[in-house]
């Protein structure tokens, strides 16, 4: 196979396939320009705010990638090759990540931009509302735990990266203040950000900063805390924006150098259906995650992306847009890692192969496919390689400061509007899930609960889309297009976690199988109530 021709395949696939089923589900989700949002009609210049599109989309999709996609790949090529891994990516991220993200966008659009979570009272019942938010904050608690030490790590790994990670900081904050209170033109604001951030990378070549692993944990921490309660077009909005501009340079520069190097594909398209105990039904759909569908997007769409859509025609750019173009990174990553890096079964020691990089981090993987694929450019492989692993550090600190402000939202959307006090307090909801993650870094005690992340995740995205199928209903409007891939991912997330049970139960590890066969009630009962409401009752809806 000529990784020319797929990744030409790729592309036309993409961009046919936005406007063609993209646009079906924009006219069944009704969406009409003329409807006001709520960034408009909540304007509150914290949260509420009406964002560029082209902000908004960098922001969105800054949060919606995180490592998953590049990570996500690396992994279900390893173990079933890179056509079954394709495949999912290309038919997942179009007929059921896309239509998740931007379905979940809409809904919430239509409830004041308030989190799925919180949508999931009106449309299923409060006890699905109560245990859907119990069960997010606890998952983005993790998550905050786990990115906040892979970002520390990483750091501690690759120092260079250090002061434009830093950097980074300083530059959104000046591009936020320009844009939104100096009135300088977007586009003349980003060319002076992307220099400066230019040159951030260059220095940090030159200033190394060497600092401790609880020191860089303190301080991320810090940092997430901070940019989750001030206002968004601060920090966190022009920070993931800017922050899309790294990832976008290093795709570009990606896809063309896989076009004019012109490798052969020299991976396996196929290994085994089971490998080391995995089978490719249903972890091969649990690895991908994010490069094809991700209960976490639901999250972003519903939480901030909502409150900052400045018109619902945007929505299909931003939300459905977005996660094709996440398909098409991870579309990417497998195309790299299966040409540029040769496949070598039996670890010869060829310097350029995929099994002489796979003990390392998904960031050194990632690193040495794109370093080598850009060499065509002149670019020295060293600082290709610096570039694919600052470019997956920025995404995992994007992900890492968006569920913190999420975590925010959906303890002040839910518990602080049914009982307010202190649930209703932004420093209290977005500080005590930061501290626990904290407390998980410090005793390395996310990593005992850290394995049943992927069903967990994938079980929010069935949630949503069961959500989002009961609202459906209650407008009237066709509820196939997001309730069959809902019954898809049960039987895939539920499927998963009736393995994980077993697997854990053998291996007396009490705690995971515990919370294997919590997650799986919530799963059916979910469903269940849901598809009560669909068949047999009408929905109440805000």
């Amino acid at each position: 196979m000529n990784a020319l021709i797929l990744m030409l395949f790729v592309l036309v696939w993409f961009i046919f396939t936005y406007f063609w089923y993209g646009g079906k589900i924009g006219k069944i989700l009704k969406v009409n320009k003329n409807n006001p949002t709520p960034s408009q009609t909540n304007y509150d210049g914290m949260d509420y705010v009406p964002a560029k599109p082209i902000i908004l989309f960098g922001h969105h999709f800054s949060a919606i990638a995180g490592a998953g996609p590049i990570v996500g790949p690396i992994l279900a090529y390893a173990l079933f090759g890179w056509l079954p891994a394709m495949i999912w990516i290309l038919v997942g991220s179009v007929f059921m990540g896309a239509v998740h993200d931007f379905s979940s966008l809409v809904v919430s659009l239509r409830n004041q931009g308030r989190s799925i979570v919180e949508i999931a009272d009106g449309a299923i019942s409060r006890t699905t509302s109560t245990l859907f938010g119990v069960f997010v904050w606890l998952t983005l608690t993790l998550v905050q735990a786990v990115f906040a030490d892979l970002t520390a790590k990483t750091i501690i790994e690759q120092p260079e990266i250090a002061f434009p990670t830093i950097a980074l900081i300083f530059i959104a904050i000046v591009f936020g203040l320009m844009v939104y209170r100096w009135k300088i033109n977007v586009y003349f604001s980003t060319f002076l950000a992307l220099i400066a951030l230019i040159l951030s990378v260059w220095v940090g070549n030159y200033l190394p900063i060497y600092l401790s692993y609880y020191t860089w944990l303190i301080i991320i921490i810090i940092y997430s805390f901070v940019a989750s309660i001030i206002p968004v077009w601060l920090l966190l909005q022009p920070r993931d924006y800017i922050s899309t501009y790294i990832l976008f340079i290093g795709m570009v520069l990606g896809i063309f150098g896989i076009m004019i190097l012109n490798p052969v594909v020299t991976g396996p398209k196929y290994i085994a259906f089971s490998n080391h105990n995995v089978p490719l039904f249903p972890m091969l759909f649990i690895t991908i995650a994010c490069g094809a569908i991700s209960g976490f997007h639901s999250l972003v769409a519903s939480g901030t992306t909502a409150k900052q859509l400045d018109k619902e025609e945007n929505a299909q750019k931003i939300a459905y847009g977005g996660m094709l173009t996440e398909g098409l990174l991870a579309a990417l990553v497998v195309t790299m890692i299966s040409s540029v890096l040769i496949w070598d079964p039996n670890s010869t020691g060829l310097a350029n192969s995929f099994q002489s990089f796979l003990g390392k981090s998904a960031e050194i993987v990632f690193g040495n496919a794109l370093g080598r694929a850009i060499q065509v450019f002149g670019i020295p492989l060293a600082f290709g390689v610096q570039f694919g692993i600052l470019m997956l550090n920025a995404f995992i600190l994007t992900s890492l400061d968006a569920s913190a402000r999420l975590n925010r939202y959906v303890v002040q959307e839910t518990l602080g509007l049914r009982y307010g006090g202190i649930f209703k307090n932004r420093y209290f909801a977005s500080g005590s899930s930061l501290l626990l993650a904290f407390l998980l870094c410090i005793g390395n005690g996310y990593q005992a609960v850290w394995p049943i992340f992927g069903a967990s995740n994938q079980l929010i995205a069935t949630l949503a889309l069961f959500t989002v199928s009961a609202y459906l209903f209650g407008i009237k409007s066709p509820k196939y297009y997001t309730l069959i891939p809902a019954f898809i991912m049960l039987i895939i997330t539920e499927t998963s976690l009736v393995l994980n049970s077993i697997a854990y139960f053998k291996q007396d590890n009490i705690l995971l199988f515990i919370i294997s066969i919590i997650l799986l009630v919530l799963g059916l009962f979910v469903a269940f109530e849901a598809t009560k409401k669909i068949y047999f009752k009408q929905v109440k809806l805000n």
